[in-house]
């Protein structure tokens, strides 16, 4: 996979805004600093994780050749690749989720959407923005309908509070479809832009239009919310022109200013460990952490993350849990290439 840094650098935003949501400053007392903790907050909530899914659905594309979807032997090698990571980050994620802390972890829900994403790999790019506007669409009726019948952790998955798959699949095929394009290209970058700004447009313009039309509020059956994780199709057209505009600033900054943003996009090239990281040291500190947040836990956790993650692959590269993926992934995928030519 051809490594691109400024999605390492949109994927390290995603993390640090991750783990902002979790342990971020609450907006207590008044004046500047309580708006500023206000605005942190509710950028973090929802939009990073969102962006993350966006950025897999990204690498997926990458892992199979980009612009240039890879064909016989090579396909069945990226689809195995994938298919291996995705049991791995579910192990990893049912593991966290074992842990018992109060964040909601997203990588058993990511692991399905790899699944998916292996499913619909070789779709045209038309078809994958199709599939992404419908899954927008269509998935917050499903789950809306689901969700009350069903229950247990597999329901989670797909059909649960935060990040249900039905919903989140759209993200996916999003990041699938911009990963087709020549991210080099200044005319992919300015329509990624301008489409960015559309879905900003229409997925909060639209929520306000609803929540004052009665006709459009009854259309989407009163789901109109852009509320962080209330998956709707306002919220989804919002958070995907979000991580769009986000990706075109991080590729054009990781151009123009290398060595400012190489910390950043080390922390995104070690994302699933410095993420993993992150879990444990909750679960290690306690509860309090993420129930009574502190903006001084939260400066140092993103502060020693980016250091570490810095130094890690200035010395060591592949960070440990990406090792891991790669040299297995790898591995079975080399084994069952060779068993398709044989």
């Amino acid at each position: 996979m051809v490594r691109v840094v400024g999605v390492d650098v949109a994927r390290g935003v995603a993390v640090l805004g991750m783990m902002t949501a979790h342990v971020g400053p609450e907006p207590t007392g008044g004046g500047l600093p309580a708006r500023a903790a206000g605005a942190v907050l509710g950028l973090a909530h929802g939009r990073p994780s969102a962006l993350f899914v966006v950025l897999a659905g990204l690498s997926l594309a990458l892992l199979s050749g980009g612009p240039r979807l890879v064909t016989g032997p090579e396909l069945i090698r990226a689809r195995t690749r994938i298919l291996v990571r995705a049991v791995l980050v579910l192990g990893l994620g049912v593991g966290l989720v074992a842990l018992d802390t109060p964040v909601v972890v997203i990588l058993p829900t990511y692991a399905v959407l790899f699944l998916g994403g292996c499913a619909v790999l070789t779709w045209p790019r038309r078809a994958l923005v199709a599939g992404a506007v419908v899954v927008a669409l269509v998935g917050p009726v499903v789950r809306a309908s689901l969700a009350p019948r069903l229950s247990g952790d597999l329901a989670d998955l797909f059909v649960g509070d935060f990040y249900p798959a039905v919903v989140w699949f759209a993200y996916l095929l999003a990041g699938l479809a911009l990963g087709r394009s020549d991210l080099r290209s200044v005319r992919v970058r300015a329509v990624t832009a301008a489409t960015g700004a559309a879905l900003l447009v229409v997925g909060y313009g639209g929520a306000a239009l609803a929540s004052h039309v009665e006709v459009v509020h009854d259309l989407f059956g009163g789901r109109t919310s852009t509320q962080p994780h209330s998956s709707t199709t306002f919220e989804v057209t919002a958070n995907t022109g979000t991580a769009l505009l986000v990706v075109v600033a991080c590729l054009l900054a990781a151009e123009r200013f290398p060595r400012a943003t190489n910390p950043l996009a080390a922390v995104g090239a070690l994302a699933l460990t410095a993420y993993t990281v992150h879990i444990v040291v909750i679960a290690l500190v306690g509860p309090e952490v993420v129930y009574v947040p502190s903006p001084l836990a939260w400066l140092v956790l993103l502060a020693v993350t980016v250091l570490a993650c810095w130094a890690w692959r200035r010395r060591l590269g592949r960070g440990p849990l990406e090792r891991v993926l790669h040299t297995a992934s790898t591995w079975v995928a080399d084994r069952a290439v060779r068993a398709v030519r044989t």
